[in-house]
């Protein structure tokens, strides 16, 4: 038996509806066969992110210890495997194994108990995690990963149906960063991109100090990496500028170029906002995200 964590099934049935509900419920027998098929036992309790169930367990051929991850098999999963065999390890958790038909993963395993952010100092967590970006993003995207260009032209086409939800100055905001978009959006970038590389998704390791986890890959331009960096531990428009610098720099990026898609970046989650606030038929936003809005005035000059 595995244990199924009730904030897991309720993540399921918000964003994932029917869907969530038939994976929440072949996750026993999912479960069971992996282990049986790939020769694995239980060696620890459930584990789970918004997404996915990780289970802990030990080869039984060799006592390697290793993580088997479950997850709903969609857009953002589907090309997970695919990005980690191209990283090859250079700064991620390794594959071991994978069935492509469901998405289920068998990882190396980290210390789950010990994030990038458990580090006291914010400005070594960035710097430790500029320097796996920079990793990432020496990479081409593999064949077959979701484009960043079709990503951003999808965005510009909902716009004016997003700002129509918003206040007058958060409207005025996303219509900036959809004017940065723009501009860029004709070279959109070939690298393979993580898109969700925060400090919780960085784990202590034992071949590396520290190593990146589930990633939700796209191709396109490194810049469409850095928001969750700058928004973690938020501190503030001083320490906006600091990491975006030392991002910019560490990645060698074009910094305006890196500007555009950082604001990119803040157009997606404002879009996802006003959207969602729609299909709840709610009467209007009460705004967009505060530390978001605050790091895109940081980035426009204001």
């Amino acid at each position: 038996m595995i244990e199924i964590p009730e904030a897991l099934v309720e993540t399921q049935l918000q964003f994932n509806g029917d869907a969530g509900r038939a994976f929440v419920d072949a996750l026993p027998g999912r479960a069971a066969f992996f282990l049986d098929t790939w020769g694995l036992r239980l060696s620890g309790p459930s584990m789970y992110g918004m997404a996915s169930l990780v289970l802990p367990v030990t080869r039984t051929a060799d006592g390697t210890r290793a993580a088997l991850k479950l997850q709903l098999l969609d857009e953002e999963t589907a090309g997970e495997a695919a990005a980690l065999r191209a990283w090859g390890g250079d700064g991620v958790v390794r594959l071991l194994d994978e069935d492509p038909g469901t998405g289920t993963l068998l990882l190396e395993r980290l210390d789950e108990g010990r994030h990038l952010s458990s580090l006291e100092d914010g400005r070594e967590a960035t710097r430790i995690l500029a320097g796996l970006l920079a990793r990432l993003a020496v990479v081409a995207a593999p064949a077959g990963l979701r484009m960043l260009g079709d990503v951003a032209a999808g965005m510009l086409e909902r716009v004016p149906a997003a700002v129509a939800r918003l206040g007058a100055e958060d409207g005025r905001l996303l219509l900036d960063c959809a004017a940065a978009v723009r501009e860029v959006a004709g070279e959109p970038g070939d690298r393979l991109l993580h898109w969700d590389l925060h400090y919780d998704n960085v784990l202590a390791g034992e071949r590396e100090a520290w190593l990146v986890i589930d990633p939700k890959p796209l191709a396109g331009d490194p810049g469409f990496e850095l928001l969750p960096a700058l928004v973690n531990r938020f501190e503030g428009p001083g320490e906006v500028r600091w990491r975006f610098d030392l991002l910019t720099e560490t990645l060698g990026l074009d910094r305006e170029r890196a500007r555009a898609w950082t604001l990119g970046r803040v157009l997606q989650n404002g879009l996802w906002e006003a959207e969602a606030d729609a299909e709840g038929g709610e009467g209007g936003l009460d705004g967009l995200d505060g530390v978001q809005v605050s790091v895109a005035r940081t980035l426009l000059g204001r």
